[in-house]
């Protein structure tokens, strides 16, 4: 038997920049092989893949726009194709298009539900079987400190982001004595480009809302997920984790 056919693989959605990268080179690290998921940015995934490739890992890219109902059930299937399985499953895929609700149209309402929250589930399901299986597996569901706090002009992302809530604490219920723990991390002020992009005209005040004074780093979340993923947090499910600087309590 290869050493590579126990090796346990990881699918992040979004897994080209961001936090998403982070978790990609986190999860290598831990000894897994990682399908990095695209949807636009092939040289950004390449770049990951290859990084994780030098180090001495396995890992591939695989190219899809999730918020097509077909298209997470395809990437699922391309993954177990290239790799023979998946084990942890990352939900981090995502964008915002900030709107008013008075101005926000159907179709941008419509592809933020699909993205957020349609793709989560439908990646799972088509990951759990082979998680039931094998008696062992991972869901990570990366929401957002928009989902508590509530965020003006984007109440259709944040209300996405919430939706992860229910289906998480449904699937721990449905599959945690199978051995598959789900969970989430929620984000706050994290230096990617959606905040980086803000940072001239809102980072004193953001600064000021956060207690520790600064941004997070993407590596830090993915150090969250990383464990989350691991076998150290085996009685772990249906928790929330939140990596904000101690801007949310409670």
């Amino acid at each position: 038997m290869n050493d590579t056919d126990n090796q346990r693989v990881a699918l992040v959605t979004g897994g080209s920049r961001g936090i998403g990268r982070a978790c990609c080179l986190e999860l290598a690290a831990r000894g897994m092989a990682v399908a990095v998921h695209y949807r636009t940015q092939a040289e950004a995934a390449q770049a990951v893949a290859d990084e994780i490739i030098a180090s001495g890992g396995r890992a591939a890219i695989f190219q899809g726009d999730l918020s097509s109902p077909d298209v997470p059930g395809q990437l699922v299937q391309a993954v177990i194709e290239r790799f023979g399985r998946v084990d942890v499953l990352v939900n981090n895929a995502g964008d915002m298009a900030s709107s008013t609700v008075m101005a926000l149209t159907d179709s941008l309402l419509d592809e933020a539900l699909a993205l957020h929250l349609g793709a989560a589930f439908r990646c799972s399901r088509a990951c759990l079987p082979g998680m039931v299986e094998r008696g062992w597996g991972r869901i990570i569901n990366m929401t957002s400190q928009a989902a508590y706090t509530g965020s003006a002009n984007n109440a259709h992302y944040a209300a996405a982001k919430a939706g992860l809530a229910g289906l998480t604490y449904s699937l721990t219920k449905e599959v945690a004595a199978a051995g598959v723990t789900v969970n989430m991390v929620a984000p706050g002020r994290i230096l990617t480009d959606m905040i980086i992009g803000h940072l001239e005209k809102r980072q004193e005040e953001w600064l000021k809302q956060t207690p520790i004074r600064r941004f997070g780093r993407p590596e830090e979340v993915a150090a969250v997920v990383g464990f989350l993923a691991s076998d150290a947090a085996s009685y772990v499910t249906g928790a929330t984790i939140h990596v904000n600087g101690g801007q949310l309590m409670g």
